[in-house]
């Protein structure tokens, strides 16, 4: 087996973790989900806390796979048109989590202190 042959193996283990983080992620998130929605008087804060599970799950499924894409395109396909298409892929990541930060906090990551009532830190 070649160098590049490992490398590859490896990648789709780490993509394969990813997408498991994703699936078993979901399924407990919406698991628990159902048992807190029962309550009459719990859906609308359980259904809160699904879309912030789900959000933090992907968040982390996608940084799973992202690092199997950096790894392929460094190690086994160094090419400029693989890193143009990591750039572009590290783009629409960022995008992503910065929409799903905004989704579980509720506020911009730079407004953070403003949502919780208090001064922004200073360096000194």
């Amino acid at each position: 087996m070649t160098y590049d042959g490992v490398v590859e193996l490896i990648v789709r283990g780490i993509e394969a973790c990813g997408i498991a983080v994703l699936v078993v992620g979901a399924v407990i998130a919406l698991v628990g989900w159902l048992v807190e929605a029962r309550d009459p008087q719990q859906r609308t804060t359980a259904y809160m806390r699904l879309r912030r599970k789900l959000a933090r799950v992907i968040l982390l499924g996608l940084e799973i796979l992202l690092l199997a894409d950096i790894i392929l395109t460094i190690v086994v396909e160094p090419t400029l048109d693989s890193v143009v298409i990591l750039a572009i892929i590290v783009a629409i990541r960022i995008v992503l989590s910065f929409s799903l930060e905004v989704e579980i906090d509720g506020s911009w990551p730079w407004n953070r202190w403003r949502a919780a009532g208090t001064e922004p830190a200073t360096d000194g």
